[in-house]
């Protein structure tokens, strides 16, 4: 039983479900939606575009606090989890539905497989950072994408024998939808009059929800605008704090557009000069990519996207963001060297993991 909730979940648990429908004298595969992340934009066009199955379950959860989300899923999933009886249950990330399904089934006494476990910023700060922690200690097989992920775990005490390095599950959707984007670039361009552009997203809620920090950001972005054109796919989160803080003043020499699927945005992070993101998955894609980004937090549960990638840490403030994007942009590089990308970021760690969960048929 896989469980997706946030649009994270799709790029990862997508190539494993079409890996595993291979070997169907092996697998019944069942998909369960948790509703954390909902709607057209944030979640029903990456089933089409990842060519995922209609979910067998779909809790419709919906929005709420860390809390009563993660309560509300446990509550929905325990029937679900005693109508279809699993042998495993698949999570993926750190969302709330990553840690409330895995609840469950341990409680259950259903195994648990994580998909990109070992992570971590350590900051307990942060929602995801707990998400993370706990599923891992929950599971009894953690697949990993990196050997700093796999040291992680053993320095908690987890037993090497439930540890497997996989590599990047995401950068298989990637890896196997990058062509389509050569056919999207140019009504993308034409649609947003598009030349040379950087790209944002920001959606944690230590960005957006702390007013003070949110004015800072849209202020820069403004006034980075007079430099380049900014393309800003806004985050309903992002969006309901813009609008609700009366006093904020709105990005006015910003594009903000309506959230985008799968593909259009990777097809923008492909031709962006550089992206600006507070985004995990977003500093692994550019890496992959050999696209610059700077990411306005002050740690990263992907530091290999930093010692290996295009990825920089910066703060929130007008000056560190204008002052780090106006370097990069005054001095363009990109590194698509295939040799500098993570080791077994490859396009096959889906491959990896359902040959693991086949030796255990």
């Amino acid at each position: 039983m896989h469980i997706v909730g946030a649009r994270p979940n799709y790029m990862k648990i997508a190539p494993i479900m079409r890996e595993m429908h291979r070997y169907q004298d092996a697998f019944e595969q069942y998909l369960v939606h948790t509703g954390q992340h909902y709607g057209k934009q944030m979640s029903d066009i990456f089933f089409h575009e990842l060519g995922m199955p209609a979910p067998d379950a779909d809790l419709g959860v919906g929005s709420g606090t860390h809390s009563w989300q993660t309560a509300q899923i446990m509550i929905r999933f325990e029937p679900v989890m005693e109508s279809f009886k699993p042998d495993w249950v698949v999570v993926a990330g750190d969302v709330n539905s990553t840690l409330a399904c895995a609840l469950v089934s341990a409680k259950c006494q259903i195994p648990v497989a994580h998909v990109e476990a070992g992570l971590r910023s350590f900051d307990r700060s942060m929602p995801e950072e707990n998400n993370r922690v706990l599923t891992d200690h929950l599971s009894s097989l953690l697949f990993t994408p990196s050997e700093d992920a796999d040291e992680n775990l053993r320095r908690e005490g987890i037993n090497s024998e439930k540890i497997f390095r996989v590599g990047n599950v995401m950068i298989d959707t990637l890896v196997r939808l990058l062509p389509t984007t050569r056919h999207r670039w140019p009504e993308l361009q034409r649609r947003y009059d598009l030349d040379r552009f950087v790209l944002v997203t920001l959606h944690r809620p230590t960005n957006v929800d702390d007013l003070s920090i949110l004015r800072e950001l849209i202020e820069a972005l403004n006034i980075l605008s007079m430099d380049v054109p900014i393309l800003f796919p806004v985050h309903p989160r992002t969006y309901k704090n813009m609008v609700q803080a009366v006093s904020l003043p709105p990005p006015q020499r910003v594009r903000c557009v309506e959230p985008l699927g799968y593909v259009d945005f990777l097809t923008l992070q492909s031709h962006a000069a550089l992206v600006l993101t507070d985004s995990g998955g977003i500093q692994e894609e550019t890496t992959w990519l050999g696209v610059p980004c700077l990411t306005m937090r002050p740690n990263t549960d992907r530091p290999i996207t930093i010692s290996q990638g295009t990825n920089r840490l910066i703060g929130s403030t007008v000056q560190e963001i204008l002052d780090a994007a106006r370097a990069v942009l005054a001095n363009p590089h990109r590194d698509n060297n295939v040799t500098h990308r993570p080791n077994l970021w490859d396009g096959c760690a889906a491959e990896r993991i359902v040959a693991v969960m086949r030796s255990l048929t």
